[in-house]
């Protein structure tokens, strides 16, 4: 049952439900107009990176599903900057999103978040590109930094 909660949207929007009910039983860490604006330009970055990363994925006509074997390797576009640019833009909207509501919690989680994508995520997924390509994988892996 717990399995198909297990995905990473879910983690964000467990650790923004969190952040957020920080703010509403404490109020806010902080509240600094120009801690808001780099919220608010973090949180719109990540979900720009997340919408072109996405749309690498129907471009190779591949599962987006981090449980499911890729049908391509994407190294292209974001790809060739970072081999995880949506996880990186769920840290980006949540690191964004705590500064925006003034949540301290908030911004101790995207540390946490982070070590979380890469345990039950990226490290799988790695090891499934490994396998369904191989060499093309490791030579993408050895130019291409997980994060950035």
């Amino acid at each position: 049952m717990l399995k198909m909660f297990d995905y990473p949207p879910v983690w964000l929007v467990g650790a923004l439900g969190l952040a957020r009910a920080e703010v509403w039983a404490l109020g806010r860490g902080y509240d600094l107009p120009a801690v808001t604006m780099l919220g608010n330009l973090l949180f719109w970055t990540g979900l720009a990176i997340l919408g072109l990363a996405a749309l690498s994925f129907l471009r190779a006509r591949t599962t987006i599903v981090p449980h499911r074997d890729p049908d391509a390797l994407i190294t292209t576009g974001l790809y060739r900057l970072s081999r995880n640019p949506i996880y990186l833009a769920d840290l980006l909207i949540l690191g964004g999103l705590a500064l925006v509501w003034g949540s301290v919690a908030g911004l101790v989680l995207v540390p946490v978040l982070g070590r979380i994508l890469t345990q039950r995520f990226i490290r799988p997924e790695e090891a499934r590109l490994r396998a369904g390509f191989g060499a093309e994988a490791d030579a993408y892996f050895a130019r291409t930094r997980r994060w950035l």
